[in-house]
């Protein structure tokens, strides 16, 4: 039910991180940051994407399941004594090895991605 909270709030972290890296460049020129950092920076669309995207089709199924409702409180576990022990549970246990796993995907397309790019 509040699953999707984690990969959301990596989702904002990372769109306000690439914005100040975008603007850094813009300001001191890609020579000034690392090589690692640059290409870091170049792939860091596609992990907020990634990022973005699940949390919103995450948002919608639990809406459509009931799970989240527009009504104060918005989340039905919290109508219940002992709710927000179960929505952190579930924060800990499914959302965090989610974004874990989302940005380890994103790792191994960035290293695929740089591989091709060097046998080009």
């Amino acid at each position: 039910m509040a699953c999707f909270i984690v990969p959301l709030t990596q989702a904002i972290a990372t769109t306000v991180y690439r914005k100040h890296v975008e603007k850094k460049v813009q300001l001191e020129g890609e020579k000034r940051l690392s090589t690692f950092n640059y290409q870091l920076s170049t792939h860091l669309k596609t992990l907020e994407l990634m990022l973005w995207g699940g949390s919103l089709m995450l948002i919608v199924d639990h809406i459509i399941s009931g799970e989240v409702t527009w009504m104060y409180p918005f989340f039905t576990a919290l109508e219940r004594e002992g709710g927000a022990m179960v929505m952190l549970r579930e924060m800990l246990t499914v959302g965090l090895p989610m974004s874990v796993i989302v940005t380890l995907a994103w790792a191994g397309y960035c290293y695929l991605k740089e591989r091709k790019a060097v046998k080009a």
